[in-house]
């Protein structure tokens, strides 16, 4: 029996991802929101066309997903035009 293989350190690279979009979206406020939210729609869209059912997201359902980014399009886009009137 081999010993089991152990993986490297753990790299928070996710962390550092989450910080840099919480300030993209405090800088451009809905802006960024809106932007973010229309790329992955646009990822999980193509995605889902492709097969995928299940997502590591927590929501997992893809449809889900794609729900839950719809709506927070929607919301930065009225949020958009209120800040323009």
């Amino acid at each position: 029996m081999s010993a089991p293989q152990q993986a490297g350190p753990y790299d928070p690279l996710r962390l550092c991802v989450y910080a840099t979009v919480a300030l993209l979206a405090w800088l451009f406020g809905p802006w960024a929101v809106l932007g973010f939210a229309a790329l992955g729609f646009a990822s999980y869209w193509k995605a889902r066309r492709a097969g995928l059912s299940r997502s590591k997201c927590l929501l997992r359902d893809t449809r889900l997903v794609l729900a839950y980014l719809g709506v927070l399009a929607v919301v930065a886009t009225v949020a958009i035009i209120r800040s323009l009137l």
